[in-house]
């Protein structure tokens, strides 16, 4: 069975620390942190907007480029793929859907 997000995500690790003429993924490793996660609000802003235009098409488009820059932030900042499956896992294993929120101290 063929992982294509594991295929992704090694394609974007190849391209760090490459120069490749022409890769989008190796230009936003050379623009560094600020632009990869200007990418990744400027993609979940167009997730919003193609869900709430209800444009089930415009939002998988979208919501493939999110997951491309958020594959991208993670190579950048060495998660793995195994990491976020992980959390997940974990994740799954609590009882109830309702999730805690923590309390801010807004004095502080």
């Amino acid at each position: 069975m063929r992982d294509t997000w594991q295929e992704l995500y090694r394609t974007i690790q190849s391209r760090k620390g490459q120069h490749t003429e022409g890769s989008y993924t190796c230009y936003l490793f050379d623009k560094g942190i600020d632009k990869i996660l200007k990418k990744c609000g400027e993609e979940c802003s167009e997730v919003i907007i193609a869900a709430k235009n209800g444009d089930n098409a415009e939002t998988v488009l979208e919501i493939s480029d999110l997951l491309y820059h958020l594959t991208v932030l993670m190579v950048n900042e060495g998660i793995s793929l195994n990491d976020i499956k992980a959390e997940l896992d974990k994740r799954g294993e609590k009882s109830g859907n309702l999730k805690t929120f923590h309390q801010v101290d807004k004095n502080s």
